[in-house]
């Protein structure tokens, strides 16, 4: 028998317990105690204000556009936020990992607010999308900076409870944020929405800094030599935003020559992914790869429906705009008591088995949604189907950012989460695009001005095929996304 074999005795009793080695002792604190309750304060109401902004934006932007004469062009207002935001990930996943997080956050905030202020005050079309641009490179450089400043301020049983905070942050933005952003856009004008945020956005960094500066500046390990600036990540980082604003274009103007930026932009993104993605994303190599694509499966397929559902609940069963915003509602809570469970430490040993049932909530939920489009399944249903495919999204999101953490070295904390953004923000684009394609191709056009004609003349416009080949391939996405899951564990 070899010496490193039990013998038969410890094999029947187990081993002495006077020869094992004292057990490590319990993890303590919260992210609310002495030495984290500044950071943690000042963190989630930053993401409170971005979500407060991020809800009544799509509330004041119809008004902002009309008064600019900028409706022709509305949809670049959102797709120039999201382009230049691709580049600011990747900006602050280098930037991060170099200098370590305080600069980028804080240059993304400004950012964020020069933005907001562009928009607020434009007097023409072409200064609104501007600022947006300005905005979305800002809120690139804030969440990935967010990202690294929660790897290493916080011990890793801490990090899934600041997760749950962050999702939590979204909740009363989401119910309360359209709501607040029309009465203000109706009393006092829709410039209000955007110039107001830079200014309550001074007491919460006025909180946070100080303690990042403390806990989380500099880089990883300050005795190694600084990195120079990788311009080939760069260079991607220009292309993955190019190729993707070139198919969104491409996917709103169903033409032949949307042919040609769509092949550019295919060209452009194709290097670019696989250059700024860990290597084996696509093919869902176990690990930090699976949880990378995980993360853009979930988020693209997921709103990439939920885009969709107001739309179809006002065209096809006749509510009114509020009525269909508040079958979303439920969705907010849900989503926060999802990332609140995978907050557990009970929770810990089964995270990929939660994440695998949370992905096949979020499957069920899309699938069941296009129900309503028959006569005689009540609008309800969507509420209900909806608020569990939160449910499993709270988990899910939550969980691929404590995952990406777990699996990242702290020098390589930056660029992983950047990776992890792209892989999200990137995936909403694609499937967005891929979804509006197939939407107007089945008669969504007609819908869309049906919706200016009243509730009644909208309900006639019935195009239920339009909207079925919507939520059905995204079903089926959400389904290739709870196999990704079960390859979340590390390669031996």
């Amino acid at each position: 028998m070899s010496a490193l074999e039990p013998s038969e005795a410890e094999t029947a009793v187990g081993p002495d317990p006077a020869s094992l080695p004292p057990s490590p002792p319990a993890p303590r604190g919260s992210v609310l105690d002495a030495a984290h309750r500044a950071l943690s304060i000042g963190i989630v109401s930053v993401v409170l204000l971005i979500a407060f902004e991020a809800t009544a934006v799509g509330t004041a932007m119809p008004v902002a556009a009309r008064e600019l004469d900028g409706i022709s062009v509305y949809a670049f207002a959102f797709s120039a936020y999201f382009t230049t935001s691709l580049f600011g990930m990747v900006v602050a996943g280098q930037w991060s990992d170099r200098k370590g997080p305080l600069v980028p956050l804080t240059a993304g905030i400004s950012a964020f607010a020069v933005g907001l202020l562009l928009s607020g005050t434009a007097a023409a079309m072409w200064v609104f999308i501007l600022g947006r641009a300005v905005q979305g490179l800002g809120g690139g450089l804030v969440i990935v900076a967010l990202y690294v400043v929660v790897s290493r301020a916080y011990d890793e049983h801490l990090r899934p409870a600041i997760m749950a905070a962050f999702a939590a942050s979204w909740v009363v933005p989401s119910v309360v944020g359209p709501l607040a952003s029309g009465t203000i856009t109706e009393q006092l004008g829709w410039r209000w929405v955007f110039v107001g945020i830079p200014v309550l956005v001074v007491g919460p960094l006025a909180l946070a800094l100080p303690a990042i500066r403390r806990t989380a500046s500099g880089p990883a390990d300050p005795s190694a030599p600084v990195a120079a600036w990788d311009r080939r990540r760069i260079l991607l980082a220009l292309a993955i935003s190019a190729g993707a604003g070139l198919l969104q274009y491409a996917g709103q103007e169903l033409r032949w020559l949307s042919l040609l930026p769509a092949a550019v932009g295919t060209a452009l993104l194709v290097p670019a992914v696989r250059g700024l993605l860990p290597r084996g994303t696509v093919r869902a190599a176990r690990g930090l790869p699976a949880v990378v694509l995980l993360r853009g499966v979930a988020a693209g397929s997921f709103i990439a429906a939920e885009s969709f559902v107001p739309l179809m609940l006002v065209t096809q069963r006749g509510l009114s705009p509020t009525l269909a915003g508040l079958s979303l509602a439920l969705g907010g809570l849900t989503w926060a008591l999802g990332s609140w469970i995978q907050s557990r430490p009970w929770t810990e040993p089964y995270r990929e088995r939660l994440v695998v049932l949370g992905m096949l909530l979020v499957a069920v939920a899309i699938a069941a949604a296009p129900s309503v489009l028959l006569p005689g399944v009540p609008v309800w249903v969507v509420a209900v189907a909806w608020g569990f495919g939160c449910l499993g999204m709270g988990a899910v999101i939550a969980s691929t950012s404590v995952l990406l953490m777990k699996l990242s070295p702290p020098e390589e904390t930056g660029a992983n989460s950047a990776a992890l953004q792209i892989s999200d923000g990137l995936s909403n684009v694609l499937l967005l695009a891929a979804g509006g394609a197939a939407f107007a191709a089945l008669g969504g056009g007609a819908v869309g001005h049906a919706v200016g004609s009243g509730a009644s003349a909208a309900a006639g416009a019935s195009h239920p095929g339009a909207f079925a080949v919507v939520f059905l391939p995204m079903a089926g996405v959400a389904a290739v996304g709870a196999w990704v899951a079960t390859r979340l564990r590390g390669a031996a």
